[in-house]
């Protein structure tokens, strides 16, 4: 469906970007706190522009930090759309660590990993309110693994425990967002052509990247719901219930094509 051309052209440019910029970030990283944060939100806006991503924001970023952002999972490419609007690092499974390549990305980015085993809960609990102590925003994907693109999957409960303590005795701030990938050279994405942005399930990384790069301009909505507390829903299963049905309603909207809905949603 795509152009071998364009995918030779885009990859190409993407990888001398991130070779040019991987040393700075690594300096940052170690010396210019700053740095380190404002460098991925540059980075990753290259990488929409040159990958042909457009993005429409809808609603408001939460502007008073920490903020704990939980967003739904359809492909790697929310890495770098989420990258380009969030001053944030991410929350991902251990085995990230571990990929080549972008494994090494995601450490430079200040990546969280979560080691599933309840052994590990308390250490990584720890570090995530560490973070959030010192300022830092994260950004999680309560789904536990990415999806077709064309429904949420329900919100895994645990992985909001972060949320139940107060950083500096503050509640801390968690704000759903939603993220659906809407049109490809201005005509809508219907339920068949999502899996050619999602990659999920036992798809291959390299092929499939290959054929996102060859694809025309892709339109992304992310909407930005009003933010909220464990205090207004008591537990972290209600919390996680109410971020999946806002997030769930988002992306419904979005690949409905009926954008003047979604400023309402999860509104009081």
């Amino acid at each position: 469906m795509g152009s071998p051309l364009r995918a030779f052209v885009r990859i190409a440019a993407y990888l001398a970007v991130t070779v040019a910029l991987v040393p700075i970030q690594a300096f940052a990283v170690r010396f210019n706190r700053k740095l380190s944060v404002r460098l991925p939100l540059f980075y990753h806006g290259l990488c929409v522009r040159i990958l042909g991503f457009q993005i429409r924001t809808h609603g408001k970023m939460a502007a008073n930090g920490p903020v704990l952002f939980a967003c739904n999972h359809t492909s790697y490419s929310d890495i770098s759309i989420l990258g380009a609007l969030l001053p944030a690092s991410f929350v991902a499974k251990a085995e990230v660590a571990g990929w080549p390549f972008f494994g090494g990305l995601a450490k430079l980015q200040r990546t969280v990993f979560v080691d599933r085993r309840p052994a590990k809960a308390t250490m990584q609990r720890d570090e995530m309110v560490q973070r959030l102590e010192d300022g830092d925003n994260l950004i999680l994907f309560p789904e536990g693994t990415s999806s077709d693109g064309n429904a949420v999957l329900p919100f895994k409960s645990a992985l909001f425990s972060v949320a139940q303590v107060e950083p500096n005795g503050e509640p801390l701030l968690v704000q759903p967002v939603s993220i659906a990938y809407t049109r490809l050279d201005g005509m809508p994405v219907g339920r068949a052509l999502r899996p050619y942005f999602a990659w999920y399930g036992d798809m291959t990384l390299a092929p499939h990247f290959w054929e996102v790069a060859g694809l025309g301009h892709a339109t992304v909505d992310v909407v930005f719901h009003p933010p909220v507390t464990i205090r207004d829903y008591e537990t972290r299963k209600g919390l996680a219930e109410h971020c999946f049905q806002v997030v769930a309603g988002g992306v419904s909207v979005a690949n409905a094509g009926r954008l003047d809905g979604l400023q309402t949603l999860g509104a009081s």
